[in-house]
């Protein structure tokens, strides 16, 4: 049996408390095990970006950027991995060459390692800053860049496309190509076939990085074949916050390899103090509300509707707010269908969000009769271009008016606006780096009580100023 070691990201600081608690893991929780976990001996510790940086100034009153410096000052070995959308940075629209610039220079000057970057229709021109952003500022080895395929199904998304779209951000500059399979859909024996001939395209210096959930109960034989197909990389997850709509667990791939020619190298004694801890961060997650046991099923509606887990809790919470639960088969029904119409975009943020917003929209006021502005949006172009050919019908519905359909990349249309947010935020007596004005830039209200609550915290006064944003304090 020939093969080579394998090296293992784990995802338990990021996208395993994101998918299944809410990203509602605090730094305090954190902190006792990060020398631990630095010790182990990971490829890499995805610990920042996705939804953390939302997060911290929302719900936990944790500056996220004060956070990627301690979590720095404890992982000396292990690079700090984070998730960015390119040029969506962590927000939800596109934002001007010099914000997506001076957001990658902080993120590596506070201590990010490794930057996963993707984008949701896989348009490359919606990387092209950021790749240049990270070359610049993470020369010399100071972060690797990781360019991401957002994984999906449909007839146009076969593996030519993946493996052309692997080469073009290869040239790009891409250290890593990674796999992102948000929804799990990628099969084992599907995942050999892709591997194996992006490793006979791609240069041998070329990582490949595989990234799935566990939610319809593939994720480890996934990553099984991948592994024998000859992938680099796999992203785990320590086994309290693992498998379900998070990674598949940690020990028993490293379990699995040991004394194999696939050895990871992972001592799994070590492993066994951190599944002890995390799992007292779980029962919390629990008792608080945030972790719904549920997480850990096998869904196999992940397989037939290519839902993820977040965007199925997404359209079970509009349907309830809209007082139609009953309708929730019907919408899962119709997602596929929206999805063909605006030409294949893949499912992942933000366009999971506002595929399935549609087909809700579609189901309680009949097929299109209401059309989304973020919908109309992605159909005029403006988060960039859909892989597949878009119904003429649709197409129609959102020009009526005489819009047209942009075919520029996105954020050229974009001024510079750094400027005048370092500006804004300084006027508003909030200015403490030059960091909080990307917080504000990718939040801006999100962002602003938080500093409202931080200056409350500063100056002594009560400090419960994020639950009640009315109040009114001294500037």
């Amino acid at each position: 049996m020939e093969g080579k070691k394998v090296l293992i990201t784990d995802t338990i600081l990021r996208d395993a408390h994101q998918s299944h608690a809410a990203t509602r893991m605090k730094f305090e929780e954190m902190e006792p095990i990060l020398p631990m976990l630095d010790d182990i001996g990971y490829y890499s510790l995805e610990a920042w970006g996705g939804a953390t940086f939302d997060s911290c100034l929302r719900f936990l009153n944790e500056d996220p950027w004060e956070r990627l410096r301690n979590l720095k000052k404890y992982l000396k070995k292990t690079p700090i991995q984070m998730l960015l959308r390119g040029q969506n940075l962590l927000g939800y629209r596109h934002y001007a060459d010099d914000v997506v610039e001076k957001f990658i220079e902080k993120s590596i000057e506070n201590g990010v390692g490794v930057i996963r970057l993707f984008d949701a229709l896989n348009d490359p021109r919606n990387l092209e800053e950021s790749v240049k952003a990270i070359k610049k500022y993470g020369a010399g080895g100071k972060c690797v860049c990781e360019c991401a395929i957002s994984y999906t199904t449909s007839p146009v998304h076969t593996d030519d496309y993946f493996v052309k779209f692997a080469k073009e951000l290869e040239d790009m500059g891409a250290d890593n190509i990674c796999i992102k399979d948000m929804a799990n859909l990628l099969l084992p024996f599907n995942a050999y076939d892709l591997i194996k001939k992006l490793k006979q395209s791609l240069r041998s210096e070329t990582k490949v990085h595989l990234h799935t959930h566990n939610t319809s109960g593939t994720g480890d034989m996934l990553n099984i074949m991948a592994i024998l197909a000859g992938v680099d990389i796999v992203d785990c997850a320590l086994s309290p916050l693992g498998n379900g709509t998070s990674q598949p667990a940690t020990e028993p791939l490293v379990a699995t390899l040991q004394g194999t020619p696939y050895d990871t190298g992972i001592d799994i004694q070590k492993l066994l103090p951190l599944v002890e801890h995390f799992k007292k961060v779980a029962a919390r997650l629990e008792k608080d509300g945030f972790l719904n046991p549920k997480v850990k099923n096998i869904d196999i509606n992940t397989l037939i509707y290519q839902v993820p887990g977040g965007m199925l809790s997404n359209l079970m919470n509009q349907l309830k707010q809209a007082g139609h639960e009953e309708k929730l088969l019907d919408c899962l029904a119709e997602v596929p269908a929206v999805r063909k119409d605006s030409g294949y975009p893949p499912l992942v943020t933000p366009t999971s969000q506002i595929v399935g917003t549609q087909a809700v929209w579609n189901v309680l006021l009949g097929r299109y009769k209401t059309i989304t502005a973020q919908f109309k949006d992605m159909i005029l172009g403006k988060y960039g271009t859909v892989p597949g050919k878009i119904n003429d019908d649709v197409l129609q519905m959102c020009t009526k008016n005489g819009e047209e359909v942009i075919t520029c990349r996105p954020a050229d249309l974009l001024k510079p606006e750094f400027a005048e947010l370092t500006k804004k935020v300084k006027d508003d007596g909030f200015f403490t780096q030059e960091e909080d004005v990307l917080s504000y830039a990718l939040f801006p209200e999100v962002a602003t009580n938080f500093f409202k609550w931080r200056k409350a915290k500063n100056i002594g006064v009560d400090t419960d100023l994020a639950a009640n944003p009315d109040k009114v304090y001294p500037v």
